[in-house]
């Protein structure tokens, strides 16, 4: 047996981010990972010949303002690490777009850019950047000062409500309520402003408008930036910091039990993946890098029911399908012109469309298109395939029962119709692109599912609801002393999400014991 400070489930982004934070704290660290690699999403593998990114298109900001580049300052991630820059947010296609609309990086850009596609709308336009401005600044001051005493905010009263009124302000309002209010019944302007909403969410009623402000305002702000040689150096960092602090970090490590003692965590049981090997090891304070659901499993049925009850209204987000490519050629030489396209199929008319899109792989017929995004890695250097096979990614919103109550044959067949059905509408679009695709590989919410080991493979934690939402929503305690959630169940999906629900958790944790 071995007692440590903290014990982390899971080595994601959020669960490394704690682990770090903690380990730089002088306390003692465990990590604990089920499978054989550490990373979770964060990851890159190979098919064949083709490096493949598990998950990052790109990190939002990185600016000043940004909401997380105080944590990276204080783990050093701003140094050493390469993000190449990828350019303008997105563009956007389909019947909807002729031409296509590019929403370029920088507010003053997009707004411009905006304005000359919706002349209409433009003072609408003008509220709509200027509310993205603000929202961002009030989280990101509220970011900068969450640690300084209540003596600093009486000091800083008028500044603080002056700087967080816009965060007060939008409330429970979700996505839709606002472009409701700014553009009225054009559907297109709110297409092309929220194109990547599969980033976020699947339903634009339930998404809070603050949720999606934040992120958004980032990309335009601070820029979008692909880490190069992947997501993986990301995580490979963090595990190395762990280590450099004396942390321990392994791999192929199950956790069956949180030891509890009065409703209080004090270790987890655990063995090697490969079977045997049972260790018990003890700790005061528990980083749970799982979904609750996976939590609740490991405890006894009194504990499970008091932990679960906090959790009792809330369903995982939507999940994701992937189709990764290599190509013979770089894409830009079939007419890609940007890192990020997104291109929307016929029968999405409005933003609530998109709530349609997660069930499309399940019809049968293939008749309808979902909604997806092409990323063209070879536009940037990340370090991935500098040589054929050239990377490209598609992606689109997805849930598990697409593909439950279906034999593992059934399922393989599956993804090779959709994949040649995606393929050929990318084709569409860029014609000769599916001749000069040379691999494929599909991964689906069954996929996520089963690796992530979220419930319904969800990939952003928790289904934001905006007329839920509220502080309790973003706190990483748990009903459970000494366990803290550290992952995108606290603040959200994204790297972003995962890596602040780590921190919240390192902090909220750190404060508790001193």
């Amino acid at each position: 047996m071995r007692h440590f400070d903290a014990i982390v489930i899971g080595s994601g982004l959020g669960g490394l981010t704690a682990a770090a934070l903690y380990a730089r704290a002088n306390r003692q660290v465990l990590v604990l990972e089920r499978n054989n690699s550490f990373g979770g999403a964060a990851t890159v593998y190979r098919h064949g010949a083709l490096a493949i990114e598990a998950s990052l298109h790109e990190i939002d900001g990185l600016d000043p303002d940004d909401a997380k580049f105080p944590l990276l300052r204080a783990l050093g991630l701003d140094q050493g690490l390469d993000f190449v820059e990828v350019g303008d947010l997105y563009e956007v296609r389909g019947p909807q777009f002729n031409p296509p609309f590019v929403l370029p990086h920088g507010m003053e850009s997009a707004l411009a850019a905006a304005r000359a596609r919706f002349p209409a709308h433009s003072e609408a336009l003008e509220e709509y950047f200027r509310r993205l401005s603000a929202v961002r600044g009030g989280t990101s001051f509220a970011q900068h000062h969450q640690d300084d005493t209540g003596k600093w905010w009486l000091r800083h009263f008028p500044e603080g409500v002056r700087k967080l009124w816009p965060v007060l302000r939008e409330g429970r309002a979700s996505l839709s309520d606002v472009m409701d209010d700014l553009f009225g019944a054009d559907e297109i302007v709110k297409l092309a402003l929220a194109a990547n909403l599969s980033y976020y969410h699947s339903d634009p009623d339930r998404l809070p408008f603050l949720l999606y402000a934040v992120p958004q305002a980032s990309y335009l702000m601070g820029g979008g930036h692909y880490l190069r040689g992947g997501s993986q150096a990301l995580s490979d960092r963090l595990v190395a910091l762990i280590r450099e602090a004396d942390g321990v970090v392994e791999s192929a490590r199950d956790v069956d039990i949180l030891v509890i003692e009065n409703h209080r965590v004090t270790g987890v049981g655990h063995h090697a993946r490969a079977g045997g090997d049972p260790q018990t090891e003890f700790a005061p304070v528990v980083f749970g890098n799982a979904a609750p659901q996976r939590l609740a499993d490991m405890m006894q049925p009194a504990d499970r029911a008091v932990f679960l009850a906090r959790f009792a209204h809330r369903r995982p987000s939507v999940s994701l399908w992937t189709i990764a490519i290599g190509l013979d050629r770089p894409a830009s030489e079939f007419g890609v012109k940007h890192y990020s396209t997104f291109i929307l199929p016929t029968w999405l008319k409005s933003l609530r469309d998109f709530r349609d899109a997660p069930a499309v792989l399940a019809e049968p017929s293939g008749a309808r298109m979902p909604p997806y995004v092409f990323v063209d890695y070879s536009r940037i250097d990340s370090g991935l395939n500098p040589a054929a096979p050239y990377l490209g990614t598609l992606c689109g919103m997805d849930v598990v029962e697409n593909w439950a109550r279906r034999s593992r044959e059934e399922n393989r067949a599956r993804r090779e119709r959709w994949m040649d059905r995606i393929v050929t509408d990318l084709d569409g679009q860029f014609p000769g692109i599916a001749k000069a695709v040379m691999q494929r590989e599909m991964a689906s919410a069954e996929t996520m599912s089963h690796y992530l080991n979220t419930p319904g493979g969800g990939v952003y934690g928790f289904m934001s609801d905006a007329s839920r939402f509220g502080p309790s929503q973003m706190s990483p305690r748990t009903p459970i002393k000494g366990l803290w959630l550290a992952s995108a169940f606290v603040s959200g999906g994204g790297f972003t999400g995962a890596m602040l629900g780590g921190a919240a958790a390192a902090r909220a944790a750190l404060r508790s014991v001193r």
